[in-house]
């Protein structure tokens, strides 16, 4: 089983519990407005690996991150779906924590095969870093290209399977930090069982460079980063107990 990788990352703080070696994965659909990894939308770019190889990468830091894990992230992991199933189910026969950092966008309930193949993959996963870019369809569909019934479906499906889910919401000013959406978010996450914790990720414009010398066009150009104020509220709001 071989798959295309943009790159790696050996200790990884920030991509689910503890230090982790981080695997991002190459190709995406979305085309995020605020995206900071263009140079992973390309299907077919990056190198190929088989999932034996990307395993024993992984373990070769195994003693650094036996208190974490390994996270695939991406681009969008679940587009080589059937190569992340193969990976993680390598890694579980190691003993190693397996997270999956995505969008959820490739999820359809009314596909049985890819409610079969996300299912199997789940086997194998011991936590979803479920990134939920907007609570309104349509403001997602301005914002990702895509709507939103995708991702809030995975949600619910993880849900039925007990899987352990941390929220990722990234705060754009103007665009994700609206108080009534903030709440309509919190609720549905309270809706569902399976959600451990909401973390709250200050948009950031550190991409601009990088869309620079790719030739492309930075869709949020001249918008800062959001206030340590509405940081503050936004997490008020979503990670406050209910």
């Amino acid at each position: 089983m071989t798959g295309y990788i943009h790159s790696f990352e050996s200790m990884g703080a920030v991509d689910g519990p503890g230090l982790r070696f981080v695997v991002f994965m190459q190709g995406c659909p979305m085309r995020c407005l605020y995206c900071h990894n263009p140079d992973t939308w390309q299907f077919g770019a990056g190198n190929k690996y088989t999932a034996e190889e990307v395993a024993e990468t992984a373990l070769r830091y195994k003693n650094y991150i036996k208190n974490g894990g390994v996270t695939v992230s991406g681009g969008e992991p679940l587009m080589q779906i059937e190569f992340v199933t193969e990976l993680f189910k390598i890694l579980k026969s190691k003993g190693v924590h397996t997270a999956l950092d995505t969008s959820g966008v490739t999820f359809n309930a009314a596909d049985c095969g890819t409610v079969k193949k996300h299912a199997e993959l789940l086997e194998y996963t011991d936590l979803v870093l479920l990134d939920i870019k907007h609570i309104d369809n349509a403001e997602h569909r301005k914002l990702t290209g895509f709507s939103n019934d995708n991702v809030l479906a995975f949600a619910r499906f993880l849900d039925e399977k007990n899987k352990p889910v941390w929220f990722r919401h990234v705060l754009v000013p103007g665009i994700t930090d609206k108080e009534e959406t903030l709440s309509k978010l919190k609720d549905f996450a309270d809706g569902l069982g399976c959600v451990e914790k909401i973390e709250v990720l200050p948009y950031h414009n550190l991409a601009e460079v990088k869309y620079d010398k790719m030739n492309l066009s930075y869709p949020l150009k001249g918008l800062e980063a959001p206030s340590e104020d509405s940081v503050r509220r936004a997490r008020d709001i979503l990670c406050k107990k209910h």
